[in-house]
Parts: C-alpha cells; structure tokens; sequence
C-alpha cells in the first residue's frame, strides 16, 4: 500500500488532475439533482435543501467505501487471469489482500466532494441541532460507507459463479450510488422494498436524514428505522462476509 501511495504521489500534477476529475464526476450528479429543481419545487416530498442533504451524505459514504474497498472490481479479471491462486497460496487473507493490492488516492476527490456538500446542507436544511444528531450527521457517511462496501463484496463476489460478472456487480454498486442520492419516496412500491430490505440503500442516506431533518416518514415506515443504520451495517457486513466465503470456498481455479 505504501509503494503504491507514494507512486501517485510521485507526479504532482498527475495526481492533481485525477483529483479534480474526481471532484467534477462527483459534481455533476449534484448538478444533475438542482437541474431537476429548476422545474419543481418539491422531489418525492422534500425540497431542494433536504435532498441535497441526503445527496451529500450518500456521496460521502460512497466515496468512502470507493476508497476503502473500489479494487474488489477487479475480483473478475485475478479469476480469469489465474491471480486469485497467488494470493489464495499466501499465509494471509484473500479479502484483504486484494483490497490492500491498489489503493487509489484519486477517489479522495469524490470523497472531498461529499463532505463539501454536506457541510453546506447541513447549514441550510434548517436541522434543529441536538447531542444526538451531531453524533449522527457525524457517524452517517461512516455506517454508509460500511453498507456499501458490504453491497459491493457481495455484489463482486457473483463473479465466483460467472464469467464476468463485472457488469451485473456495477448494476448493483453504482447503482445504489445513484438510488441513494434521492428520497425512496420518487421510487415505485416494488423498488422501495428492494432498496429498504433488499439492498440496504434506504439507511445510507434517506433514514438518517430524516432523522437530522425530524420529519416522520412519508411513507409510514416507523421511526426507530432513521436511527437503525449502524444496526443494518451489521448485518450487511455479516451477509457480505457469508456470501464472500461460500464463493472462496466454491473457488476450484482457472483451470488453465
């Protein structure tokens, strides 16, 4: 981890550049989210200071668990190519090891990106500030980033039994990137349970912000799910962790 740090690190402007594409990729879903304010007032009940406090707490926890464990996306190609059985023969964890074998500081920029926008909301959205909802607008992005890097194991780990299942693991971990930006509230009934039940993405960002918001939810859902999340990290982890070793252990090689 060391050497590839200081390898980014060796080219300044490099380095500085992939920063700031980060930052903008991270932006224009942002834009894309007041673009849609410029027609309406309201998105799935809340107005624009509320949604963008959901967006800025899911963006940071996605680009906390892109950071912590983004190189599980490459699970597909170290079982096509044969590089799984290295690190399978080494003394040593194979989730682990293939987390620590890159480590992109570019995706400090999404990241940076996050947490900018979710000071500024977080001074706007009119929460009534509490010991108890600083402690959660803190811990949030942290129990976030936990459940999607527990989606994207998860997700990544159907490469055991596909060919490539790079594309099926995207479908899922970007998208509950972009389903997590937005209140629950926009989606039909059948993708409201999946992304509360299903793919934990309701408790990123849309619970929790109820919850610093004090609102009741729109929908009925009771209100000791807004302050559930660390609760449903767990369990994620738990799921994730269940379903990473019946893949290693169905793992037989290449076979070439």
């Amino acid at each position: 981890m060391s050497s590839r740090i200081r390898s980014q690190l060796a080219y300044p402007a490099s380095f500085a550049l992939d920063l700031t594409a980060q930052v903008i990729g991270q932006c224009i879903e942002l834009v894309a989210i007041l673009v849609v304010f410029t027609q309406v007032s309201s998105l799935g009940g809340f107005d624009r200071h509320e949604v963008v406090l959901m967006y800025g707490l899911a963006a940071t926890a996605f680009g906390l668990a892109d950071l912590a464990v983004g190189q599980i996306q490459e699970l597909p190609t170290y079982i096509r190519t044969g590089e799984l059985d290295v690190l399978l023969l080494r003394p040593l964890g194979t989730l682990p090891q293939l987390l620590c074998a890159d480590v992109s500081l570019k995706r400090l920029g999404r990241v940076g990106a996050g947490v900018a926008v979710l000071g500024y909301a977080a001074a706007t959205a009119g929460i009534d500030w509490t010991p108890a909802r600083v402690l959660l607008a803190l811990t949030t992005p942290l129990v976030g980033a936990v459940i999607l890097a527990a989606i994207w194991v998860a997700a990544n780990t159907v490469s055991f039994w596909l060919v490539d299942g790079r594309e099926v693991a995207n479908s899922v971990t970007y998208g509950s990137s972009f389903s997590t930006s937005y209140p629950i509230t926009v989606y039909g009934p059948w993708l409201r349970r999946v992304l509360c039940f299903a793919v934990p993405g309701a408790f990123v960002a849309y619970f929790p912000a109820l919850a610093l918001l004090g609102r009741a939810d729109p929908l009925g859902f009771p209100d000791f799910l807004q302050w559930s999340s660390p609760l449903v990290a767990v369990g994620a982890v738990g799921a994730a962790a269940l379903i990473w070793r019946t893949g290693i252990r169905r793992y037989q090689g290449t076979g070439s």
